[in-house]
């Protein structure tokens, strides 16, 4: 699933000025260069570059006392971005997922090991959010256009009811051995907007701590990354207002070895006739969730901090805080529909409520 990501800014990087919020599905290029941040105040520490991937800003922040080293390993880990983005994009005719949509109902198609990997874990966060987060969700994406296409058409009920059959991870067939995956039946389609970011997050990471980086932040659109420290205290982040400007925060977190994730009803979206369609769907109604406005998941990897705020943000308070309680390291602050905050007992001591959300 194409997914709506809150954009965290993270205080720790508040020595680098922040870009203006970026419209997640635009089209990436691949061939821009690495924009140093302009510094707010003088610190041989903090070295800070962003890219453009994946449809958004890739932003790496690290504090450390060998800046080339770290300016090396930030320009290792946006050519791994990339790469992953070549395999793993809907919008590229020759990427892995677009032969697999191609080839659905006719045969297996082999694929890398990185794809293998990444779907085997989307049919496992299908089954932990009993089938919330889906990335089946492709069968629906010609018809709620959320990405770059987006068009701010309501589709046809019926229409959307013939799609809901095929939007369904648990049937996808990925073999491990043979390297290769099949979708059963023609139709179907994969789409992994909704886990791309947060499986590449996690495999920047390794990366940069097998380049000997220890402290340092990775954040993609709504997935944060933080490891180590910012010098003698943990990195600081923030997490967005969803009904106020792009800069507001209504509470802050202290975080270390540690990724989060938001998923909002309010970038990707459009009001008709008074009423918020976003493109968070439910694959069993085919409709956009209405019971959260934000959810934001602090998790050991981002993988499953991405997978999770999808699926909580659809299941709701009650069953999405069962989950998230159930879980080993995982946590979660959600904004309900109706405004409510609730925050789960993981992250009462470590999340502090700046203010109410803006109604």
């Amino acid at each position: 699933m194409t997914r709506l990501t809150a954009l965290l800014l993270a205080a720790a990087a508040a020595c680098s000025r922040p870009d203006p919020p970026i419209e997640e599905g635009a089209a990436s290029n691949a061939g821009d260069r690495a924009r140093p941040e302009a510094p707010a105040r003088a610190s041989a520490d903090i070295v800070a570059l962003s890219y453009r991937a994946m449809g958004t800003q890739v932003r790496f922040v690290a504090w450390t006392d060998a800046p080339d080293r770290a300016r090396g390993a930030f320009e290792a880990a946006i050519v791994e971005f990339r790469r992953l983005e070549e395999l793993h994009s809907n919008w590229k005719p020759q990427s892995d997922v677009s032969r697999i949509n191609a080839r659905a109902g006719v045969k297996p198609v082999r694929v890398a090991p990185e794809t293998v990997a990444l779907l085997t874990e989307a049919k496992r966060m299908h089954s932990l959010t009993s089938g919330k987060f889906d990335v089946g969700f492709g069968a629906l994406a010609k018809l709620w256009r959320f990405d770059h296409d987006q068009d701010n058409r309501i589709p046809d009920r019926k229409a959307v009811a013939a799609q809901l059959p095929l939007v369904d991870a648990s049937r996808i067939q990925v073999d491990a051995e043979r390297s290769t995956v099949f979708l059963p039946e023609k139709g179907m389609s994969v789409h992994v907007g909704g886990i791309g970011k947060g499986f590449a997050v996690d495999r920047a990471a390794r990366l940069l701590r097998a380049r000997g980086l220890e402290n340092f932040m990775i954040q993609a659109g709504g997935d944060l990354y933080a490891a180590g420290r910012r010098g003698d205290r943990p990195w600081r982040v923030g997490i967005r207002d969803p009904r106020g400007p792009p800069s507001a925060f209504f509470a802050r977190a202290e975080i270390e070895d540690r990724t989060f994730s938001t998923s909002g009803d309010y970038m990707r979206f459009f009001i008709k006739d008074g009423v918020r369609y976003h493109h968070i769907i439910d694959p069993d109604s085919g409709e956009p969730a209405r019971r959260c406005r934000s959810v934001t998941v602090f998790a050991p990897s981002a993988l499953v901090a991405d997978a999770f705020s999808t699926g909580v943000f659809i299941l709701g308070v009650d069953e999405g805080l069962a989950l998230v309680e159930a879980t080993p390291g995982v946590g979660a602050v959600i904004v309900d529909a109706d405004n409510e905050v609730h925050v789960s007992k993981r992250l009462t001591e470590k999340v502090e409520l700046i203010n109410s959300p803006t109604l």
